[in-house]
C-alpha cells in the first residue's frame, strides 16, 4: 500500500512539474511572439541621455552607442536622428558623444531613456521626405491593409515590407533613393500592425502567415498598373518575400528579391527573443516547441531557398544576434548565379542600411539597374 501511495505521489509531482514546464514554455513563447511593431526589440538596450548640446548628444557608454552609421534614437514620447560618434568630443569612461542630426518628434531631455532604432523617419512620406504619396487600402484576407504608394514612371514596382519591431516607416530609409531611380514604391502594413487587422491569435508568426498579406500587396500592384515587382523585405518581411517568391500565385511576376537581415532559422530567432526576455535557459527549448504548436512554425525555411529562381540581393552581417548571418551566407553559396551577399559588419538586426547608407544604396543601384 505504501509503495502504491508513493508511486501515485511521485506521478502527481511529475505531472504537476510537467504541467508547470508546459505553462512556463507557453509563457516564454508568448513573450517571443508578441513583439510589438514600433517598440524596441528586447535585444536592444535602453540608454540614458546624459546631456544634449548643439549638434551633439551624450549617451550611456554601451556597444550599441558605439555603432557606426546613422540611427533613429527613440524614447517613449520622442524621436531623434543621431550620426556617428564624435571623435573630437570629450568622452568619459561611462559616456559616448554622437552627432545629433535632428529631433523629429518631441524633445530630447537629460535623463531620458532611449533606444536605437533603424527607422530614421516618423510620419508619412510626404511629411517626412516631401514625397507625394497616396494612402491606399489593400484587400487582405483578414481585412483592409493600409499602405503608402509613392508613384514612379517605371512599370516595375518595389514592394517594401518591414519586419520585427519596426513599422512601415522603416522603408522610408530607402524611399528617397528608390524615388530618384523612378520606381513606384508600395509600403504596406500587415496583420498586427497599427491600423491593420489583428492576427486571430494575436501572435507574430515570423512570416509564416503574414506572407499572405504581402501576396495581397502583389495582387494590388498587378491590378493597379505594375508589370512586375521587386520585393524588398527586412527581417520577417524578408522571410515573407522569400515565401511569396516560392508560393505566390503571382510569383512569375516577381523579378527580384532584396532581403535585409532575413529570418531564415526561426528556432534561433525565437530562442534569442525569449532569452532577451530573461527566459531561463532550461525553458528555451520548451518555448520553441510551444511557439511551434501555437503558430504552425514547422516549415523548413530552406525549402523556399531551394526553389529560388529570381535574382536576389542579400544584406546581412555577422553582428546580427536575432537572425544568424550564416544562413544568408549558405543561401548565397548555394545559388552563386542568383544570389549576391553584401556583407555588413557592426550592424544589428534590420540595420544594414544604417551602418553605411552610401554602400547600401550603391549595392541597390547595381542590383536594380538590370531589373528596370
Amino acid at each position: 500500500m505504501r509503495t502504491a501511495k508513493a508511486t501515485a505521489a511521485a506521478v502527481t509531482v511529475a505531472l504537476a512539474a510537467g504541467a508547470a514546464s508546459v505553462a512556463a514554455g507557453r509563457l516564454a513563447s508568448g513573450a517571443a511572439l508578441k513583439t510589438a511593431p514600433g517598440r524596441p526589440l528586447p535585444t536592444e538596450p535602453r540608454l540614458t541621455v546624459h546631456a544634449t548640446a548643439a549638434g551633439r548628444v551624450t549617451l550611456t557608454r554601451h556597444l550599441a552607442a558605439l555603432r557606426p552609421g546613422v540611427y533613429g534614437l527613440a524614447g517613449d514620447s520622442s524621436h531623434a536622428v543621431v550620426g556617428p560618434v564624435l571623435d573630437s568630443a570629450d568622452h568619459s569612461a561611462d559616456t559616448v558623444v554622437r552627432r545629433l542630426e535632428r529631433v523629429t518628434h518631441g524633445t530630447l531631455e537629460r535623463r531620458d531613456k532611449v533606444w536605437f532604432t533603424p527607422s530614421l523617419h516618423v510620419g508619412n512620406p510626404r511629411d517626412a521626405l516631401g514625397l507625394d504619396h497616396a494612402d491606399v487600402d489593400i484587400p487582405g484576407e483578414l481585412g483592409p491593409l493600409p499602405a503608402w504608394f509613392v508613384p514612379g514612371v517605371r512599370d516595375t514596382w518595389i514592394i517594401a515590407v518591414h519586419g520585427l519591431g519596426t513599422t512601415r516607416e522603416l522603408p522610408m530609409n530607402v524611399m528617397e533613393f528608390l524615388h530618384r531611380q523612378r520606381f513606384p514604391v508600395l509600403a504596406p502594413a500587415y496583420r498586427g500592425d497599427l491600423g491593420a487587422p489583428r492576427s486571430p491569435d494575436g501572435l507574430n508568426h515570423l512570416g509564416e502567415t503574414e506572407w499572405r498579406d504581402l501576396d495581397a500587396a502583389i495582387r494590388y500592384a498587378m491590378s493597379h498598373g505594375a508589370g512586375r515587382v521587386v520585393l524588398h523585405g527586412w527581417s520577417t518581411g524578408a522571410a515573407m518575400a522569400l515565401r511569396a517568391a516560392a508560393d505566390s500565385g503571382l510569383r512569375a511576376r516577381i523579378s527580384g528579391l532584396i532581403l535585409d537581415s532575413p529570418v531564415l532559422d526561426w528556432p534561433t530567432t525565437l530562442r534569442a527573443l525569449a532569452a532577451a526576455h530573461r527566459t531561463p535557459g532550461a525553458l528555451l527549448p520548451l518555448a520553441v516547441r510551444a511557439a511551434q504548436g501555437r503558430t504552425g512554425l514547422d516549415r523548413d525555411r530552406t525549402a523556399e531557398a531551394v526553389r529560388l529562381t529570381v535574382p536576389t540581393l542579400l544584406f546581412h552581417g555577422p553582428d546580427d544576434t536575432l537572425a544568424p548571418w550564416e544562413h544568408s551566407r549558405r543561401l548565397a553559396d548555394a545559388h552563386p548565379n542568383l544570389v549576391a551577399l553584401h556583407t555588413v559588419r557592426d550592424a544589428p538586426h534590420s540595420a544594414m542600411w544604417n551602418a553605411d547608407p552610401k554602400a547600401y544604396e550603391e549595392a541597390l543601384r547595381r542590383f536594380l539597374t538590370p531589373l528596370m
